[in-house]
């Protein structure tokens, strides 16, 4: 049961604000630096230095549940590909190519992107409204895609960054989904540590095949520490803390409705730090997301941490 007390409400509610906000950040710092470090590098090493914080704290509930993680491990690597493992690399990737803006509008789909697959894979049943939202929500993207030319997508001239951040929503869904469908009986903490521990393995024959072959790698410096330092502690572990804290505290529902402020941090930090302009199709785009996400989350409990 959500716990009610003024201070572990007001506590809940402001890391609710603070979790789209680092989510945000995490999308304009990685476009704002990703010409000095590469995307797999920025993926690679964020997940590492996260995971020598959590490890003083999750190292012992790892090895008190051994058992637990031997019995599971195929479904704790198939998790760990698709949320540490796949989506960051992605979303790292799409920043290459496209904006701040453009990525937090896409990402902000993931509700949209879990209801989908859950109805595909999982047979949930989609009420009218829903659906009504999901289609919303589908030509918002499109018109985020397709910058409001339709010979955008009909001539495929699509940005590649805006076809990669679709590419990354669609692997936190099947994330969500599968962690519904192959949920590993493991407190969290222990979870984050061993789902972060595969998830870098994951990536490390990438980031080395990148580092020998491609990018050669970055400089450190304050101006690479820095932010990796940021992915580290802020999108990645607080972000997830305050997440889970929120849904404990006011239930998925009402934390789900925070999502929305993502996009709004996103286009006014981007248009700060980095110059980015607001163009007409991100107002329509992003008023046609943000209604499909109502529509779509209104009458529904989310069922699982999506972030």
């Amino acid at each position: 049961m959500p716990d009610n007390k003024p201070n572990s409400l007001w506590l809940a509610y402001t890391g609710l604000v603070l979790t789209p906000l680092f989510w945000a950040g995490n999308a304009v710092v990685a476009k704002g630096t990703v010409a000095d470090i590469p995307p797999m590098s920025m993926s690679f090493w964020r997940w590492v230095i996260a995971l020598a914080i959590l490890l003083p704290f999750g190292l012992p509930g790892v090895w008190r549940q051994r058992q637990v993680i031997r019995q599971h491990w195929l479904s704790i690597l198939a998790l760990a590909t698709f949320s540490v493992g796949a989506f960051n690399s992605l979303l790292y990737l799409a920043a290459v190519t496209t904006s701040a803006t453009n990525i937090a509008l896409i990402n902000a789909t993931i509700p949209i992107m879990v209801a989908l697959l859950a109805w595909i894979l999982l047979g949930d049943r989609t009420r009218p409204i829903q659906a009504v939202g999901i289609a919303l929500a589908v030509l918002g993207i499109l018109a985020v895609v397709a910058r409001g030319d339709l010979s955008v997508l009909t001539g495929l001239q699509a940005q590649p960054g805006d076809l990669i951040m679709v590419l990354a929503v669609f692997s936190w869904g099947l994330f969500s989904v599968l962690l519904r469908r192959q949920a590993v009986p493991l407190p969290p903490l222990t979870f984050l540590t061993v789902q972060i521990s595969c998830g870098a393995l994951v990536i490390l024959p990438f980031y080395l095949v990148d580092l020998l072959f491609f990018s050669g790698g970055f400089e450190v410096n304050r101006a690479t520490a820095l932010p990796m330092m940021y992915f580290a502690i802020f999108p990645g572990i607080l972000a997830y803390a305050f997440w889970n804290h929120g849904v404990h505290r006011i239930g998925p529902a009402k934390a789900a409705i925070f999502m929305y402020l993502t996009p709004v941090f996103a286009s006014v930090m981007a248009g700060i730090f980095l110059g980015e302009r607001l163009g007409l199709f991100h107002v329509v785009g992003g008023l046609l997301i943000l209604a499909g996400l109502f529509l779509a989350t209104r009458t529904t409990e989310l069922r699982r941490k999506y972030r």
